[in-house]
């Protein structure tokens, strides 16, 4: 298990959280710790139950510890008011969720610059960087479309932008491509490579081994404890071998077009196949 240190982006120490349903207790999360640096791509796994949603609330600042320490970039979030919290929330961390929460009559650039609005950013300036947010997600030209006119590869795109666009320093995914198909999953994960490259933090819960084994360290949750906490050299997706096929010599193709006039070029080629093998 990693060790919190003072130059940690985050730092979680002996973690507890304890909800009441009735006369019983439920033990979420039974005294984590860890840190994340900044600018590492970490995934969080576990099976259900395991406390790994409760962990990424903790992380998110969605929720409060029954006690342990807390501190994103040094500040100690128990110490917070609801407001500050708030604040440090959307100044700091970004998220994207399984099912992107866009809202149904809003443009692409309206959902991206409806952060920048609870920021206090002028109109001029929150409608360049919505722009640019777009435009890094590969949606420059979707700006005006709702969520209706995009495909669902497209709505996530549109949800990262959203969470990217104050520049936080934590990027929060929660199961991201959950509600997408292999291919376009596969398109988001891309991006999140290229986002971490770009020195975001990125942190993300899945019960995926695939979206899991692309980050560079795994942690594992079971009954509300790190199981396991390692190191991974990230996996890429296959690439398809590109065989180098000789080119059919000049001189046969002109014979085989003289002696065949009418031919279509594939009937031509299966034709000189044993002549060229």
């Amino acid at each position: 298990m990693t060790q919190p240190t003072s130059s940690s982006f985050i730092e979680i120490v002996d973690l507890t959280k304890v909800y009441k349903m009735g006369e019983m207790e439920v033990h979420a999360l039974r005294g984590v710790s860890l840190s994340i640096q900044a600018g590492e791509y970490v995934a969080i796994v576990g099976a259900s139950g395991s406390g790994k949603s409760t962990l990424m609330n903790m992380i998110g600042l969605l929720d409060r510890p029954t006690s342990g320490t807390y501190r994103v970039r040094g500040t100690e979030s128990q110490k917070l008011g609801k407001k500050a919290m708030s604040d440090l929330r959307n100044r700091e961390i970004g998220f994207v969720f399984q099912r992107f929460n866009l809202l149904a009559r809003a443009t692409a650039m309206r959902q991206v610059e409806l952060p920048l609005f609870y920021a206090g950013v002028s109109s001029r300036k929150s409608k360049q960087m919505a722009t640019e947010a777009l435009t890094k997600v590969g949606l420059g030209d979707r700006t005006h479309h709702r969520p209706e006119e995009l495909s669902g590869g497209q709505q996530q795109r549109v949800a990262i932008a959203r969470a990217i666009v104050n520049q936080p320093g934590l990027l929060l995914a929660d199961e991201p491509t959950g509600a997408l198909d292999t291919h376009t999953g596969e398109e988001i994960l891309t991006l999140f490579e290229e986002l971490h490259s770009q020195g975001l933090t990125l942190v993300v819960v899945t019960h995926d081994p695939e979206v899991a084994a692309r980050a560079h360290r795994v942690i594992t949750m079971r009954d509300g404890l790190i199981l396991e906490d390692v190191a991974q050299l990230p996996s890429r997706p296959a690439v398809p071998a590109v065989v180098d096929v000789a080119p059919v010599p000049e001189a046969i193709v002109e014979a085989a077009t003289e002696a065949f006039p009418t031919a279509q070029p594939r009937i031509v080629l299966e034709t000189l196949d044993g002549v060229t093998a």
